[in-house]
């Protein structure tokens, strides 16, 4: 797979993979076997920047990808995240006092399976911390040897910019896809500007843009997509134009709408490193054929302004966690 660079040096495959839905998040998580298999199956088709974070579990997630790269280490790249206080098992509000960024960082280290993290994201703004002292703190994790790269998560471009002020931000890691194109406004110009690069969560809609998503589609209980407001029902509906959109797309081009859709995020910029997340090998293999779809000017131009022309329906989080992005 090519590989792409972020930031200040970090070079990464042009794909990541998310690891979040292997222990967390999308309903009953997968076998742990099959888990590490599949990460497994991620190097050797050329993948080699992995994503996890302490609060998928929590814990568990970090367990899962320390475990399956451990053998294998000095061939991969592991991003994982601080800042969210954890209380009897569960994520309660933000910390990212510079003493729980250090802790977080010990225990991150001991489930990793590893010396040293290769990017640690501040995972939401702490509005009672200075994001300065973040940075600061951060700054000394590096020096100490046990970071190697500073990374924010869907953070406001003036607290990036007063961030990377303090130590350079390798990337930024928010939300980006056809269905959710925000960053395009402010994000990009000020990541392009400042040299940092950008991972994209959720390149794929949580699922929606593959076309395996419909209004009638029925989650387990414990799927948290059923407490976001754009996959109600009368939303999906809605948003059926931009896959059947993509769909068309595919079509013509002998792929898969997941393609298509990746596809389109790498052409944006050659800074951008999206990271699909799958449980399926068989996706796991459609997404990475993705890095080799060109896209010419004339069909991005088709997509983007057919995508200008839908509304997409339904906010992307519930109120709660709206409020901690874009800090």
């Amino acid at each position: 797979m090519q590989k792409r660079v972020l930031g200040n040096g970090l070079e990464v495959s042009a794909l990541g993979l998310g690891c979040m839905g292997m222990s967390f998040a999308y309903g009953t998580a997968p076998d742990t076997k099959e888990m590490v298999s599949l990460l497994h199956a991620a190097v050797e088709r050329g993948v080699t920047f992995f994503d996890t974070a302490e609060i998928y579990g929590p814990f568990a997630n970090e367990e899962l990808v320390g475990e399956a790269l451990a053998p294998i280490r000095d061939k991969v790249v592991i991003a994982t995240k601080f800042g969210f206080k954890i209380e009897d098992g569960k994520q309660n509000g933000t910390d990212s006092r510079p003493e729980h960024i250090r802790s977080v960082a010990e225990a991150s280290l001991k489930r990793l399976k590893t010396e040293v993290i290769d990017l640690f994201y501040q995972h939401r703004v702490d509005p009672d911390v200075p994001i300065e002292d973040v940075a600061g703190t951060v700054a000394d994790l590096i020096r100490e040897g046990k970071v190697r790269h500073f990374g924010l998560s869907e953070a406001a471009p003036a607290t990036i910019r007063r961030a990377h002020a303090v130590q350079p931000v390798t990337a930024l890691q928010s939300e980006y896809s056809l269905w959710w194109r925000e960053p395009e406004a402010e994000i990009l110009p000020t990541l392009e500007e400042l040299g940092i690069g950008f991972v994209p969560y959720s390149p794929l809609g949580r699922g929606f843009l593959t076309g395996a998503i419909g209004k009638d589609t029925k989650f387990e209980a414990s799927d948290f997509r059923n407490n976001l407001p754009r996959f109600d029902a009368d939303a999906r509906a809605s948003n059926q134009k931009l896959v059947d959109l993509i769909g068309a797309v595919a079509k013509r081009k002998l792929a898969t709408p997941a393609q298509i859709a990746l596809a389109w995020l790498l052409a944006q910029k050659d800074w951008i490193v999206p990271i699909p997340g799958t449980t399926k090998l068989n996706r796991l293999e459609e997404n990475i054929h993705a890095a080799s779809i060109i896209l010419s000017a004339d069909d991005l131009a088709e997509i983007t302004r057919a995508a200008d022309s839908i509304a997409i329906e339904g906010e992307r989080y519930a109120p709660a966690m709206n409020a901690m992005v874009n800090r």
